[in-house]
């Protein structure tokens, strides 16, 4: 017994690990299964421990067999493929009818899908695709002096007035280091601009990362980025760019502070300064929850203070998020302008759609 179990061990085709033909039929299946059960089941080699990890490897390996010889689809896969083709995921939707030929031309199928899967993931291709429309002819009609003396139409008139596409991807170098391209095109109000950006991202430690980042666009650009975590709640993270114009270098700085209040809230503390938009300080409170999630912030700095609002909720069951949001400019010598918008996000499979309506 102990040199057929040794044998079994050894073994890698299921139809000789059964001792049986090819073309055996169901019963002799079940009959060699069943023999080989009783010889080497665990229960009755309890007493020696190491003949039971013996007995259970060999248990194991008969019950692999006869689990794939006792399914029809999956011996049809098994003489066609072997035991690479049982390892491919989708074969639950392959019609049992299949031919050898139809069997080896799905499971190429489905080997190049799972490769594609692979490359996706480590690619984390991302990607959006903004529209600015101008709808206030929809809800506020304009006339000018020609339009008084032609017939008024029916139709509203809609203006695409800006367009915005982004593109990234990410190529892992090493278990530490992670490459990133991207790039971008707008255009508003028929001045377009773009960028692209390439970056290396290199994981120092458990606790943190640093990233270089080089641009074309407006000008060349520099970029340094470091993350930190300070303790179990609190991490750091810090940002400087050089922007290099044909009127000389352009510096900025952000630094952000995040410290976790409970559960479901965080609060963060910003800084930022240069790149000709002044300075300021900003505080936010963000709170999410399994239906809502607000957030709030109040930023304080020259040229521009500000209080802001946002309310989110999330409905699951339908993959769609209803966003309120409400801004209030304040403590500026320009006039203020209150700013209030309203979003419906509806998520797709591997992507976003995402309509906003704001009003000013």
């Amino acid at each position: 017994m102990e040199e057929e179990g040794d044998a079994i061990l050894l073994e890698d085709n299921y139809y000789q690990l059964l001792n049986v033909s090819k073309s055996a039929t169901p019963e002799e299946i079940n009959s060699a299964y069943r023999r080989f059960s009783r010889m080497f089941h665990p229960d009755k080699h309890s007493t020696d421990p190491t003949k039971l990890k013996w007995a259970e490897q060999i248990f194991n390996k008969v019950k692999e067999a006869y689990e794939v010889l006792s399914d029809q689809h999956k011996r049809a896969i098994y003489d066609t493929l072997g035991k690479r083709g049982l390892e491919v995921d989708g074969w639950e939707v392959i019609f049992r009818t299949r031919t050898p030929r139809e069997i080896r031309e799905e499971y190429e199928r489905l080997k190049r899908e799972r490769e594609d899967r692979r490359l996706q993931q480590s690619a984390n291709p991302r990607g959006t695709i903004t529209l600015n429309i101008n709808a206030t002819d929809m809800f506020m009609k304009y006339y000018d002096e020609y339009d008084i003396l032609e017939e008024p139409s029916i139709l509203p008139t809609i203006e695409v007035s800006g367009m915005t596409i982004q593109q990234s991807i990410d190529a892992p170098i090493t278990l530490r280091d992670t490459m990133t391209l991207s790039g971008n095109i707008s255009t508003q109000n028929g001045i377009g601009t773009g960028a692209v950006n390439l970056s290396n991202r290199h994981l120092s430690s458990e606790k943190g990362w640093t990233e270089v980042e080089l641009g074309i666009g407006n000008g060349p650009l520099l970029g340094f980025k470091l993350f930190r975590t300070l303790s179990r709640l609190m991490f750091l993270n810090c940002g400087t760019v050089l922007q290099f114009t044909p009127r000389g270098v352009s510096p900025s700085f952000i630094s952000t502070m995040a410290l976790q209040l409970d559960a479901h809230s965080v609060g963060y503390l910003t800084y930022r300064a240069g790149a000709q938009g002044g300075s300021s300080m900003t505080t936010t409170y963000v709170r999410d929850s399994e239906r809502f999630h607000t957030n709030t912030a109040a930023q304080l700095g020259s040229p521009h203070s500000f209080l802001s609002f946002s309310l989110m909720y999330k409905m699951p069951q339908q993959d769609m998020k209803l966003r309120l949001a409400l801004k209030r400019p304040g403590f500026d010598s320009r006039p203020a302008h209150s700013f209030l918008s309203f979003s419906l996000m509806y998520k797709m499979p591997q992507q976003d759609m995402k309509l906003r309506l704001a009003l000013k």
